[in-house]
């Protein structure tokens, strides 16, 4: 394995699975059903070889030329340095009748040599066959087509050239005797939902003699070609965290919590819509961005302008922090947005921006997003972990389903992988609404049993001394058991 020379694929994420590229001098199969992105792929591995000076062929049996550089064209390239060459037969030759002899026996052997003949003048390092469902197709029977792909195996291999082979599954079926022969196999697929676009991944089903990174990751179509957003691997970072905890500058808030947030830590902010989480979680996140502290927030559900609107209006000053670059608010459209995509952006504001703080907001909206076979939990879970081995803060809102009550469900169970949860609650007093918090859980150290009352506006966000003369707060309900009338308290 240490010895294996690899070639770039031009798609950066598709590296980082297999670990370099593509083995060189080995023939590769890239499947999938049409419109996959088989063609951009291997016009993304050619593009790379031409970047370094290498010599390249793109032989089409399927598409003309004209059709591929129209593919080109649509992201932007040039095919300038990439020999093509069209064997889709020409119209007088899709006019003539076969009476005498079966079409292998005519076409088959003529289309083989016209390859390895161009191949032999071009001399090229890196070659591309789109593709052999026609090969197949001309052959009819399986042992010619097997015979055929071999031949061509072994002469490019005799050349020390790197081969991408493509098949669009016309057959209805995988075909397991191209697999067989191939050294590495790459599926691509594409899976349409009921809303939003298709959701489209990428596995390697193979690749002999190397470790590579298994499983289904997700990817993208855009203009300049195909981006592989690889599932995340948690690493222990060695940058090191802030000094002292995560503070609000809401000094009760921070002392019901136990002094602050923890770094490397997810926190969890779960309640009724309305009940002021994401104030809080807020909150925190513009009180920790500053010079010394990136913070960035995704938001699911709420508009951006509402967003720091809000915050402006409560002040935290969100839009002075994000005019500074240090706080960074992202709006996720969750009909486009991939989980992989998701856990892409946010590998990326910490790696490369340097970002320390997260929030999500909200769970659920993630959640919805992500369909039910996709495993929405392990794959927060991965990220969770990924982000606390970074020593990144995570801050996410739950909505509970319900406004007032004892019971009120929660549309995923997520407490587990939190490390701090703050309970948020209505209730009712003297014929107002009020809003209730307690933190549940710390595992970091202590923190106050005590129910505070939440304020929320006009102008800040306020915590006030605990409920001490209510029983029952977080039913919804409470019983007042106190002496003060209800004049003596501000609403």
């Amino acid at each position: 394995m240490g010895d294996t020379i690899q070639a770039s694929t031009g798609i950066s994420g598709l590296d980082e699975l297999m670990g370099g590229g593509f083995p060189t001098r080995r023939m590769h199969l890239i499947e999938g059903v049409p419109g996959t992105g088989k063609t951009t792929l291997a016009l993304q591995f050619l593009l790379a070889a031409r970047d370094r000076g290498e010599r390249t062929l793109y032989v089409t049996l399927s598409e003309t030329t004209e059709e591929l550089a129209s593919v080109a064209e649509s992201h932007g390239w040039s095919l300038d340095g990439i020999e093509t060459h069209q064997l889709a037969p020409v119209p007088n030759r899709a006019a003539e009748e076969y009476t005498l002899y079966h079409p292998a026996e005519v076409e088959l052997g003529d289309l083989t040599k016209t390859v390895l003949d161009r191949a032999d003048r071009v001399k090229p390092s890196c070659v591309v066959l789109d593709s052999l469902s026609e090969l197949r197709l001309l052959a009819r029977d399986p042992l010619r087509y097997r015979r055929q792909v071999l031949g061509l195996k072994e002469f490019f291999a005799a050349r020390g050239a790197t081969v991408l082979v493509l098949d669009d599954h016309s057959t209805g079926e995988n075909d397991l005797q191209l697999r067989s022969i191939a050294h590495g196999v790459v599926l691509l697929q594409h899976l349409p939902f009921d809303y939003g676009r298709a959701r489209r991944q990428v596995r390697i089903v193979k690749m002999r003699g190397m470790a590579v990174t298994e499983g289904f990751h997700d990817f993208v179509i855009r203009r300049g070609g195909l981006v592989v957003f690889p599932q995340l691997v948690a690493r222990a970072s060695a940058r090191p965290a802030p000094s002292g905890p995560i503070r609000s500058g809401v000094d009760e808030l921070d002392t019901l919590i136990g002094g602050g947030l923890t770094w490397g830590t997810t926190t969890l902010f779960i309640g009724p819509a309305g009940v002021g989480k994401s104030t809080v979680a807020a909150q925190y996140l513009c009180g920790a961005a500053n010079p010394g502290c990136k913070a960035a927030v995704f938001l699911f559900d709420e508009r951006l302008k509402t967003f720091v609107d809000r915050c402006d209006a409560l002040g935290m000053r969100a839009s002075e922090r994000i005019a500074t670059g240090h706080l960074i608010p992202q709006q996720i459209d969750p009909g486009v947005t991939s989980p992989g995509e998701f856990a892409h952006r946010v590998k990326r504001l910490v790696d490369e921006e340097g970002v320390r703080l997260i929030g999500i907001d909200t769970l659920n909206g993630y959640v919805n997003a992500i369909p039910t076979t996709d495993a929405p939990i392990i794959r927060m879970h991965e990220l969770l972990s990924f982000l606390n081995e970074r020593g990144v803060a995570t801050l996410i809102v739950l909505a509970q389903h319900g406004t007032i009550g004892a019971v009120m469900p929660t549309p995923v169970d997520l407490s587990y992988l939190a490390d701090a949860i703050v309970l948020f609650r209505f209730f009712e007093e003297h014929g107002h609404i009020c809003r209730a918090l307690s933190v549940v859980k710390k595992r970091t150290g202590n923190h106050e049993t005590a129910i505070r009352e939440l304020r929320i506006g006009p102008t800040r966000v306020e915590v006030g001394q605990p409920l001490t003369e209510f029983r029952g707060v977080l039913t919804g309900v409470p019983q007042y058991n106190g002496s003060s009338k209800p004049d003596d308290r501000s609403h």
